[in-house]
């Protein structure tokens, strides 16, 4: 398998996260700290594996002042980045953080709209990088103007070029792009309730459903339920993995970091005990730090042995 991963961001954003003592709807809000990030999960995905040291390069659309910005912290952090600038504005996304509760609210613009022309264009670009690309991850929402069916396309195609493909998605993204059979997919838990329109209650159910998903040809599935873990599944085993107690200072890149692990994992032929131990560890990292920092391959690695891994 070829060693680099390509990362898809068709919506990325500026991250501003501001920390406040408490949050008081439709009143004054002081704010203690802010910091802004690159953000989106195709880019969060692509920190994650740069500190995991593997060669990656992120792709997807830019635009505007924002896009601007948001290529230099990219080049700053020494991130491969070759994107398709296009007109419009670069979405920004905020995130408050309430200290007293430990809770993030998060406020997510749209983003820029996209012509069937810029579409098409990027489908090129797209296909031009599969040559030397191992693994790719499609993550994140579509912007307005993007088909549902987008992520579908991209996945036949990297199938067709002998590429794995990684997906994180929602809504008709999701159900559109499990169709097209990926070799991964990482739902959360709502996600996956969304999907199969059902409540889960036990362990047992999400299991169930994740077996469904292998039995339509996907190789690996990761189910992440935030404070309850996740269940990670092959066509072979099914995995209860549980995480140790973490402060939680930001969600956001939990995931992100999940799936990064999971491709690090893929291209490191590991087993899928080790891919669970691995992924839930760089979700609870990323978890306990501020903003939208991101684990470390050493801060991870370390800490794998407080991750728990039961067989269902």
């Amino acid at each position: 398998m070829k060693q680099n991963i390509l990362t898809v961001a068709m919506n990325p954003s500026i991250d501003k996260t501001i920390t406040i003592e408490k949050l008081n709807p439709f009143g004054l809000n002081r704010v203690l700290d802010s910091r802004a990030d690159p953000g989106g999960k195709g880019i969060n995905v692509a920190k994650a594996l740069k500190n995991f040291g593997v060669n990656v390069t992120v792709t997807g659309l830019i635009a505007g002042d924002q896009g601007k910005l948001l290529l230099n912290a990219l080049k700053k952090d020494a991130i491969s980045a070759d994107f398709l600038e296009i007109s419009g504005e670069t979405r920004t996304n905020l995130k408050i953080f309430d200290s007293s509760v430990k809770k993030t609210t998060e406020i997510n613009e749209t983003g820029f709209f996209v012509s069937e022309k810029v579409l098409s264009c990027f489908q090129q670009k797209f296909a031009a990088f599969l040559e030397n690309t191992g693994i790719v991850v499609l993550s994140g929402s579509l912007p307005p103007g993007v088909p549902a069916d987008f992520y579908s396309g991209c996945i036949s195609a990297a199938k067709a070029a002998g590429v794995k493909t990684l997906l994180d998605a929602d809504g008709l993204a999701l159900k559109e792009g499990i169709e097209a059979i990926p070799y991964a997919v990482k739902p959360n838990l709502h996600e996956l309730e969304m999907l199969q329109g059902r409540k889960f209650n036990f362990k047992e159910e999400v299991a169930e459903a994740a077996a469904n998903l292998i039995r339509t040809g996907i190789e690996i599935v990761i189910v992440s339920m935030g404070a309850d873990g996740a269940v990670v599944a092959n066509r072979e085993e099914t995995f209860k993995v549980d995480s140790w107690n973490i402060c939680v200072k930001s969600a956001t890149g939990s995931g992100d970091s999940m799936v990064a692990a999971l491709a690090y994992s893929i291209l490191n032929r590991s087993s899928l005990y080790d891919i669970a131990k691995i992924t839930t560890a760089a979700g609870s990292i990323t978890a306990s730090k501020e903003g939208t920092q991101i684990c470390t391959r050493d801060e991870v690695l370390q800490s794998l042995e407080k991750v728990t891994v039961t067989s269902i």
